[in-house]
């Protein structure tokens, strides 16, 4: 499955959502892999340890190859992944050159690359996370166009809801043109505060007008800020605490799996 986590709008928890979706995947036995998008590299970072400029070998290079007019020197896609620290994970790096290389890769209209790239990919790994820019620029359209399912988070206050309805319009337009096979997952509720009306009461709306907002809520919580310093996704580092329980909650949902409260006994059974 090649799943994106997309919103136009920054600080919304894409790249913990990616990373720590993904470090459960593999901690299930699944080869997962994660594709960085962003040149920011938060994702590689955060998996690697490493600022994504000090990687070679990253999604900067395996696009830029797409550049030339010969195949016979391309270098096989997965010759550009590397191994994490945690067992079955693997990262795509990021790369500041991503901001130079993306108007010669839209200008040769190489918007099809990068889906051509992860299906020869999914050869080697049972489910690929790609993390975007909070933009919808060339790389966000390309992961659009070579997913086929599309994660929304959304930090619940009014201005993030209006940027909603256009994030829906344009993934829709892609859909339609591009990318028939993708799906519009879910929206996550992101740095939820279950004790505020505000949030609750936008999701309640949005679920009256008909969007898919899933039910599993992931809290506000400074465990995540320590998460990224200690460069280990909460499943490693704290795999009991509430929030790694809501992630993998939302893991169970995505793949049609009871949730935890559902599955546990109750006290007369």
């Amino acid at each position: 499955m090649r799943r994106v986590v997309f919103n136009q709008k920054g600080g919304v928890g894409k790249s913990s959502i990616t990373c720590n979706l993904a470090a459960i995947s593999a901690a299930r036995g699944k080869r997962t892999l994660v594709v960085d998008l962003d040149p920011q590299g938060n994702s590689t970072h955060y998996l690697m340890g490493r600022p994504a400029a000090e990687l070679d070998n990253n999604a900067a290079d395996l696009l830029e190859q797409t550049l030339s007019f010969t195949v016979f020197n391309r270098r096989p896609e997965e010759s550009f992944v590397h191994a994490t620290p945690f067992k079955n994970l693997w990262v795509l790096p990021s790369s500041p050159e991503l901001e130079f290389l993306e108007r010669k890769l839209e200008a040769k209209h190489k918007i099809y690359k990068l889906r051509e790239a992860l299906k020869k990919l999914d050869q080697h790994f049972d489910d690929i996370y790609i993390d975007t820019a909070p933009a919808l620029n060339f790389y966000t359209r390309s992961a659009l166009i070579g997913a086929q399912r599309c994660l929304i988070p959304f930090d619940c206050d009014d201005f993030a809801r209006q940027a909603l309805y256009s994030i829906i319009h344009e993934i829709q337009e892609l859909q339609e043109d591009h990318n028939p096979e993708l799906s519009i997952e879910g929206i996550v509720a992101n740095q939820f505060q279950a004790r505020a009306s505000l949030p609750a009461k936008l999701l309640a709306e949005l679920e009256q007008e008909g969007l898919p907002v899933l039910s599993v809520r992931l809290s506000s919580s400074v465990k995540m800020k320590e998460s990224h310093q200690c460069h280990q996704p909460l499943i490693h580092m704290a795999p009991r605490h509430p929030l790694t329980q809501q992630f993998e909650d939302l893991y169970r949902l995505l793949h049609g799996e009871p949730l935890a409260a559902e599955a546990a006994p109750t006290a007369q059974e």
